[in-house]
């Protein structure tokens, strides 16, 4: 009768872990189904082949920097952005603005429209957050918006949902003229926004 002792079982152990390992070298692991698939990094901003910016992703673990709000109720009832708008910046944009104070190439905000709900809370009156109703997106990009003031191009996916998946740049006049007349700093509203006042180096 045959016996393995200590050794011998040792020995066939190693044996079966090094053809194991040759096998999976060889043959590799089953390729996954493109769900699967590993995503494009969350908060990175893509264009199609003809220039449409595709709508953003991630960028609600961005950096929020403020909520605008001008309400129907203070203005006459024809509010031009009677929404909320919560904007967000880009990690390393923000990175740059806190050391510099400036709006590096590359500069992305996205603008995420919430609706006014409520306009009364456990806490009082006041104006306070229904549903989300629209995105937009503003890009600084000297190579890409060379023609544009201030190299800024402006983007809207929609203020109705469903929201468009693609988007052409809007026209000078529709966003970037008033930007240019109004924000304080390089066409961004940053007067309105307490999180790029605090941060920008003084």
């Amino acid at each position: 009768m045959f016996r393995l002792n200590r050794t011998s079982v040792t020995a066939w152990i190693a044996v079966v872990a090094v053809i194991a390992g040759l096998s999976y070298a060889l043959t590799g692991p089953a390729v996954r189904p493109a769900s699967a698939q590993p995503q494009a990094p969350a908060g990175q901003v893509a264009f199609t082949a003809d220039g449409q910016l595709k709508q953003p992703v991630g960028y609600r673990k961005w950096v929020y920097i403020g909520t605008p709000l001008t309400p129907n109720d203070l203005n006459d009832g024809e509010a031009s952005f009677p929404e909320f708008h919560e904007v967000y910046m880009d990690p390393e944009s923000f990175a740059q603005y806190e050391k510099t104070g400036k709006f590096r190439d590359g500069t992305v905000l996205v603008k995420e429209l919430s609706s006014v709900g409520s306009k009364e809370a456990a806490s009082g009156k006041g104006y306070f957050q229904g549903e989300f109703t629209g995105l937009e997106a503003a890009i600084k990009d000297s190579k890409r918006f060379k023609d544009e003031p201030g190299n800024w191009a402006y983007f809207s996916f929609g203020h109705k949902y469903p929201l468009k998946a693609e988007v052409s740049k809007g026209a000078v006049a529709a966003c970037n003229k008033c930007h240019q007349d109004s924000a304080k700093t390089d066409w961004v509203f940053s007067q309105y926004y307490p999180v790029l006042r605090a941060v920008a180096p003084r």
